[in-house]
């Protein structure tokens, strides 16, 4: 099974949408790889503390957000941006459905915790380090000061059954 988790970056926001994920002027694009260099460069926070062009983002593995994570248009594009990008695991109090559903359907793990834990998750220094036990259902992230938070999250059988072989497409190769 492959291993989920690496260094986080933070968008502390609500309903980001997939026009900010990716622009819709790049929806012609024909390749994932063209995606690459426009991963959340429409996407502005209230306190101006994300900047897409940063190395933050570029070693990013993992995205903590807040709650309705992927609303608006339901096109795989905006997943694909972060799949090319080698994000792994989206961390948030809720996803839109179509978008939570695509994530897993290309073998990145969305991973749905508390208010309370997605709080604890913000509180952390920076250079946050996160690993998923997807057997357990378990998040640990580790802060550059060594202050830890473990939160816990559920999937459903088929989810994990995705996650488990890769995405969909390993899945169906696998059952069919």
């Amino acid at each position: 099974m492959q291993q989920f988790g690496g260094i986080a970056t933070f968008l502390d926001r609500n309903d980001i949408n997939t026009d900010e994920i990716i622009p819709a002027k790049y929806l012609t694009e024909i390749s994932k790889k063209a995606l690459k260099p426009h991963l959340l460069e429409d996407l502005r926070l209230d306190d101006g503390s994300f900047d897409p062009q940063s190395e933050e983002l570029e070693k990013a593995a993992v995205l903590v957000t807040r709650s309705n994570f992927g609303c608006g248009s339901s096109r795989e594009h905006a997943v694909w941006a972060l799949e090319v990008n080698d994000i792994n695991v989206v961390i948030g109090r809720s996803f839109a459905r179509i978008f939570r559903q695509n994530m897993f359907n290309c073998g990145i793990l969305a991973v749905e915790v508390s208010a309370e834990d997605l709080d604890r998750l913000f509180a952390l220094s920076s250079e946050v380090r996160v690993d998923v036990d997807v057997s357990n259902e378990q998040v640990t992230a580790t802060g550059s000061d060594g202050k830890v938070v473990v939160c816990g999250f559920t999937l459903n059988p088929f989810d994990r059954e995705l996650v488990d072989a890769g995405g969909w497409l390993a899945y169906a190769d696998r059952n069919y």
